[in-house]
């Protein structure tokens, strides 16, 4: 984390900035070289360096559930796969805990297995690959020399230029997948194929939904940071956000998506843009069949809170196998 520029947000007295900055920054911490996370249930495959053109190379944890191996699996792309399976081994010592979620659901209810293909964020690029880039690129020259300004010091790379969230979308769809297609017994049509994450890694699974709509089924938008940078008067971010959904939406008839949030410390400024999100899926004909939306009073923006409601969003997907 570049503590130089949480010092100044400090000196200034901004502490809802710090508050993002710090929550961004942290989020995309790269942790170094370590052991295989430990799981309750199932089996952990990694691949320490899974090349590709699109994007820099990063571990790939793919947690394979306890099955019948006859059987076929659905998959699960989830960012920010270092946070996922095993709280001892992350950065602020809480995790998803997926598996354990998984599980307790496969004892209750018999069900095709889900497959968790956890990919690692970068670190310092875990910001432009997770931010829409269309809904960027329709904002005016300053907005987005505004944007690009904020992103350099968020990144600390001092030569960006925008999100390359295409390139990260390119990179799962035409090099990940496949490769997951190939090695593993799975699903590969759309009924069965789901994308999910937290935060920015919300706003990168509507995004690769709308753009990818033949590839994936549902999406999964935790705790979704709808202010894009930061949350002040004017944000342009949002309202883009929007246009480009209303525009792009798929078929509810073959898709799904589930979105919350929180109300407290970064999760506060969430639900009025929530509420403006499942409007917009109102308006495109989502029903209750195709969309779960739901605040989650007191809950903020943490792993913790996340594994908490995690059996919400799984069950809704479980149930349109």
């Amino acid at each position: 984390m570049n503590f130089f520029i949480a010092i100044m947000f400090l000196h200034q007295n901004n502490l809802r900035l710090l508050q993002i900055l710090i929550c961004i920054l942290m989020t995309g911490h790269l942790l170094h070289a370590q052991d295989v996370p430990g799981v309750i249930s199932g089996t952990i495959v990694r691949i320490e360096n899974f090349k590709s053109q699109w994007v820099s190379s990063r571990y790939i944890d793919i947690w394979i559930p306890d099955h019948n191996p006859q059987d076929t699996m659905a998959v699960l792309y989830m960012h920010d796969g270092q946070m996922l399976f095993d709280s001892t081994k992350t950065w602020n010592k809480q995790a998803w805990d997926i598996d354990d979620i998984l599980d307790k659901i496969y004892r209750h209810t018999p069900a095709k297995k889900i497959m968790v293909v956890g990919i690692w964020n970068s670190g310092k690029t875990r910001y432009p690959e997770y931010f829409p880039q269309k809904p960027f690129e329709s904002l005016g020259e300053k907005e987005r020399e505004f944007i690009v300004n904020l992103a350099r010091q968020f990144s600390d790379i001092p030569d960006i230029q925008g999100p390359w969230s295409d390139k990260y979308l390119k990179f799962i769809t035409e090099e990940l997948k496949p490769y997951i297609d190939t090695k593993f017994a799975v699903y590969k049509d759309r009924k069965h194929t789901f994308i999910g994450g937290s935060s920015m890694g919300g706003l990168i699974s509507w995004y690769a939904l709308c753009e990818y709509p033949e590839i994936f089924g549902g999406a999964m938008c935790v705790s979704t940071h709808w202010p894009g940078i930061f949350d002040q008067k004017d944000n342009p971010v949002p309202p883009a956000f929007f246009n480009y959904l209303q525009k792009h939406l798929p078929d509810p008839d073959k898709h799904l998506i589930y979105s919350d949030c929180g109300d407290q410390g970064l999760d506060a400024s969430y639900p009025v843009l929530q509420s403006q999100f499942e409007r917009i899926l109102n308006e495109k004909g989502y029903t209750d069949k195709q969309t779960l939306n739901v605040i989650y009073p007191g809950q903020d923006h943490s792993e913790k809170a996340w594994k908490s409601r995690l059996s919400k969003p799984l069950e809704f997907f479980i149930k349109s196998f």
